[in-house]
C-alpha cells in the first residue's frame, strides 16, 4: 500500500515552467553518476506519468534533450535551462522530479539513494527502480 499522497508544486528558475505533482511527503530520491545527471548535479525521485500534471502554458516554454538510447526525454526550460522534470530511461512511463524544483513545504522526508547511471543495465535490473513509477494498489 501507498504512503497518502501529497500535491506538491514546483518548476523551473524562471517560473515559466510550472507543474503538480501527487506523491507521497517521504520520498526515496536518486541521485545519479550518468554522464547527464552528473553534470546537472541531478537528484530526483520517480513518480507514475498520470499523477504529474504541466500548468498553464508551461508546455510552450520547454524544449527536449535526448542521447544514446533516446528513451529519457530531458526537458528543459528554453528561458533559464532548468529541468525541473523529465522523462527517465529507467521509468519511461514515468516523470522523474527534480527535488530542488519543487516548492518549499511538502516534504517530510527525503532518502537519498545512488543510482550507478555508469553502469546503468546492472543498477536498473537490481535497484527496483522501475516500480516507482507503478501505481500500487491496497491489497
Amino acid at each position: 500500500m501507498e504512503s497518502e499522497l501529497v500535491l506538491h508544486n514546483g518548476g523551473c528558475h524562471c517560473k515559466n515552467v510550472r507543474w503538480k505533482v501527487q506523491a507521497p511527503a517521504s520520498v526515496i530520491a536518486w541521485k545519479c553518476n550518468c554522464s547527464d545527471c552528473s553534470m546537472r548535479g541531478n537528484v530526483h525521485f520517480v513518480v507514475p506519468r498520470q499523477r504529474f500534471e504541466l500548468l498553464g502554458d508551461s508546455d510552450q516554454f520547454i524544449t527536449t534533450y535526448t542521447f544514446g538510447t533516446h528513451t529519457a526525454k530531458h526537458t528543459f526550460c528554453k528561458v533559464c535551462g532548468i529541468t525541473s522534470f523529465y522523462t527517465p530511461r529507467s521509468n519511461p512511463d514515468g516523470i522523474a522530479v527534480t527535488l530542488a524544483c519543487l516548492d518549499p513545504g511538502t516534504l517530510s522526508h527525503v532518502e537519498i539513494r545512488h543510482a550507478d547511471g555508469k553502469n546503468w543495465e546492472d543498477f536498473f535490473h537490481r535497484s527496483g527502480i522501475a516500480l516507482q513509477s507503478k501505481i500500487h494498489s491496497a491489497q
